[in-house]
């Protein structure tokens, strides 16, 4: 079990790509709710023009930081470099969050306290009180069911694995091995919350109501999808096959018996 300090520095990364008309608001939330946080912008080269909004935002406020990436290499990837920047700092919990509007930055304060008592913490949309709003019944069923593959398959009770609002703390990021880690889009997330459930951190789900991006494209597609089933059946194939084995060799095991 980790040792959980009081949280004192926290860092919000948001990766950005095409996301100049969302940015700004979603800023402007995260210091609302959680004005002690600092941010850090992570843009993948955004040909729109959204690494320059971030720009002006950092200008305007030293809470508001900015990573500026050559290209588009997936959130994963975003996400890691962002982890690498704020570990470097000492920060002492690092946010996942995205750009589009679609984690309301009103749940960040209960967010922030359920990480007094955690070590990864995520924002759900499948526990009691989550809900997802702006959803077509086949996304949603694409989600539920997914999640529930992933709880059978792999053994893990998390029921949102693939959640992207989230908090780690700093050693918790550190314990999983991160640079062991070479999922790139939207399976980064059950990725990582394997690794912390198998390094046997304490993960606490905290409601949210996830809310469809109003303005602009979903950057998800059917790579993604086709991505994070191959490797997620891989894992339970492993996992499953693991187990297997551990029961092999504890029937192989000799038994003693008294005279």
């Amino acid at each position: 079990m980790l040792d959980r300090r009081p949280i004192r520095r926290v860092l919000v990364c948001i990766p950005t790509y095409n996301e100049r008309e969302n940015l700004p608001s979603v800023v402007a939330g995260v210091r609302q709710f959680a004005p002690d946080a600092d941010i850090l912008i992570l843009d993948d080269n955004s040909p729109d023009g959204t690494g320059h909004v971030a720009d002006q935002l950092a200008a305007a406020d030293p809470a508001i930081h900015v990573l500026h990436r050559t290209q588009k290499e997936g959130l994963g990837m975003a996400y890691l470099a962002g982890f690498g920047w704020g570990l470097e700092r000492r920060y002492d919990a690092l946010v996942e969050m995205d750009a589009d509007g679609s984690h309301q930055p009103t749940h960040l304060p209960a967010l922030l306290a359920a990480a007094e008592n955690a070590d990864l913490v995520i924002g759900s949309r499948y526990v009691p009180g989550g809900s997802v709003r702006n959803w077509p019944l086949s996304r949603k069923a694409l989600s539920v069911g997914g999640n529930l593959y992933i709880r059978l398959i792999l053994g893990m009770a998390v029921h949102d694995a693939t959640a992207g609002y989230r908090v780690y703390r700093a050693d918790a990021l550190r314990t999983i091995g991160l640079d062991q880690v070479a999922s790139q889009g939207y399976c980064f997330q059950t990725d990582l919350t394997v690794r912390a459930t198998r390094a046997g951190l304490r993960i606490t789900e905290v409601p949210i109501e996830f809310v469809e991006r109003e303005v602009g494209a979903s950057k998800m597609n059917n790579d993604i999808v086709r991505e994070s089933m191959l490797r997620i059946t891989r894992w339970g194939l492993e996992h499953r096959a693991g187990q297997v084995r551990e029961l092999v060799a504890s029937k192989r095991e000799p038994r003693w018996h008294a005279l």
